[in-house]
């Protein structure tokens, strides 16, 4: 049996659901073994040596271990076709600006949401989380109307890296309860929810969501 190409350490429904999601497109052979987080592998020499903090996801590939979840996306873009345009497509800029956007705009500040201590201490987790939702407020109505507006064919035609990335942003707001300030679900968001409705009806949504032991409606109705 050959070796896998790729080495997933996951935990579920953590950063590492977008890059198991990635690597379902690619079509690439992969393993995947989860992290043991109450027995401390985070902190473990062997973990540690591939991502310095100790977080989730950490990826093993053929030219080493990575970390970051965005730059495991955009290599496995570079490697496999069709889960970005190329960098000779006259799409690669807007396809950039936006990527990177969300990273900076949208998955920062959720972080800081769903983890507001460690931001400023447990005494200003409050002022935290209010000034945090009220940017990813702000910040996904921009992206949903560019989406509206532009309907980018790496976002609206077919599943990406991209479409993903967001795709499980949308999923995390949306398990906040009703009236908390940061929740935000596809019924918010007239130009992306339809996308991702039927994004999570794709083959490789279909096979994470059933190895993560979820509901298939991964995106429209998670939790």
């Amino acid at each position: 049996m050959s070796q896998p190409m790729y080495t997933l350490y996951f935990s579920p429904d953590s950063a590492s659901f977008i890059v198991r999601l990635a690597l379902r497109l690619t079509g690439a052979s992969f393993a995947e073994r989860q992290i043991d987080r109450p027995a401390g592998e985070l902190d473990s020499p062997g973990y540690r040596a591939m991502h310095p903090l100790g977080k989730i996801p950490a990826m093993e590939t053929p030219d080493g271990p990575m970390f970051e979840t965005a730059a495991m996306l955009l290599y496995l873009a570079e490697r496999h076709t069709g889960l970005a345009p190329s960098p000779a497509s006259p799409e690669r800029a807007a396809f950039l600006k936006w990527f990177f956007y969300t990273v900076t705009n949208l998955h920062a500040p959720l972080m800081q949401v769903f983890y507001p201590d460690r931001v400023a201490g447990p005494e200003c987790s409050a002022a935290v989380v209010a000034h945090q939702s009220a940017k990813l407020k702000e910040h996904f109505a921009i992206l949903d109307h560019m989406v509206a507006r532009d309907a980018p064919d790496w976002l609206s035609a077919k599943p990406s890296i991209f479409s993903f990335y967001v795709g499980v942003l949308v999923r995390w707001l949306s398990s906040f309860p009703t009236g908390h300030p940061a929740r935000i679900t596809t019924a918010d968001l007239p130009g992306l929810g339809p996308i991702l409705a039927k994004l999570e009806t794709c083959p490789a949504a279909l096979a994470v969501a059933q190895a993560e032991g979820c509901a298939p409606t991964i995106f429209t109705a998670p939790y």
